[in-house]
């Protein structure tokens, strides 16, 4: 299997522009939730002009008291399975659905490095997760190669372009 390009700033602005044509076509503000990016999936989205007509908001929670506050997400479930895991992100996205009125939004959560990793999950471990509302919340799990960077600009490109999809869904 052949290695993917790392993606470009080219590139993210280019998924980003699929992300606010859809939207506004579709008339769907957007939200993101993000703990491993750090907020560069909204920075992203937001360096577009007119992005103030179809992005609604963008939260950062790295701390389990973060996501806890901020996006709803069950203390017992980052407990049980941790801030990295599929159920947690299931909660992060269906949370900021919820609590900050999008239409569509996005979750990531994951291990960017150079350290936090384990042998079960070890850095580059990343689960994005999307949910339109009305529909059901649903998860994938990466394992991205590279350094710090490189992990959080793959699961950047990752998370935009399935917002397209699940706009488009």
């Amino acid at each position: 299997m052949a290695a993917v390009p790392m993606p470009t700033d080219t590139d993210l602005d280019e998924l980003a522009r699929q992300v606010a044509e859809v939207a506004q076509e579709k008339r769907v503000m957007v939200a993101t939730a993000e703990s491993c990016t750090g907020g560069w999936i909204a920075k992203t989205l937001t360096d577009l002009p007119g992005s103030s007509a179809w992005f609604e908001a963008g939260v950062v929670s790295y701390s389990y008291s973060a996501k806890e506050a901020l996006l709803g997400v069950n203390p017992r479930t980052l407990e049980r399975t941790g801030a990295v895991s599929e159920e947690t992100v299931l909660e992060m996205v269906s949370g900021a659905l919820a609590r900050y009125g999008a239409g569509v939004a996005v979750a990531v959560t994951g291990i960017a490095g150079p350290s936090g990793g384990t042998p079960e999950k070890p850095v580059g471990t990343v689960w994005i997760g999307w949910k339109r509302r009305g529909g059901y919340a649903h998860a994938q799990l990466y394992h991205f190669d590279g350094d710090r960077e490189a992990v959080r600009r793959q699961t950047v490109a990752a998370a935009l372009a399935g917002m397209t999809a699940e706009l488009k869904g």
